[in-house]
């Protein structure tokens, strides 16, 4: 996730209040390798093709996934670790609050 920590270098200043957001879209053909987290804000994911089922592990440890297919969204709380897994190639658009994003292995 070096991308996450050049972007949060390069809007540091100009995102002072957490507000800022990234805009991204990926492809995926396998189970993610970590989870992330993002402190400053919500988290959307957009399914735009196939199939993914994200996992949240909430702050007293609990479980929840959810399986979202193309045109079906979910929202990742803020300060939630999540990842996902991928049954089928998948494309997905992602709004994330990207100051101060952490990631861990799986």
């Amino acid at each position: 996730m070096e991308w996450y920590a050049d972007y949060a270098r390069r809007t540091e200043a100009e995102d002072e209040d957490g507000f800022g957001r990234l805009v991204s879209m990926f492809d995926f053909a396998q189970d993610w390798d970590s989870w992330e987290m993002h402190p400053a804000g919500d988290e959307v994911v957009v399914c735009l093709a196939g199939e993914m089922t994200l996992i949240q592990e909430h702050p007293d440890g609990s479980l929840h996934s959810e399986t979202i297919a193309a045109g079906q969204y979910l929202i990742n709380p803020a300060g939630v670790w999540h990842t996902a897994n991928i049954p089928v190639p998948a494309s997905a658009l992602f709004i994330t609050a990207g100051q101060g994003t952490e990631s861990r292995p799986r």
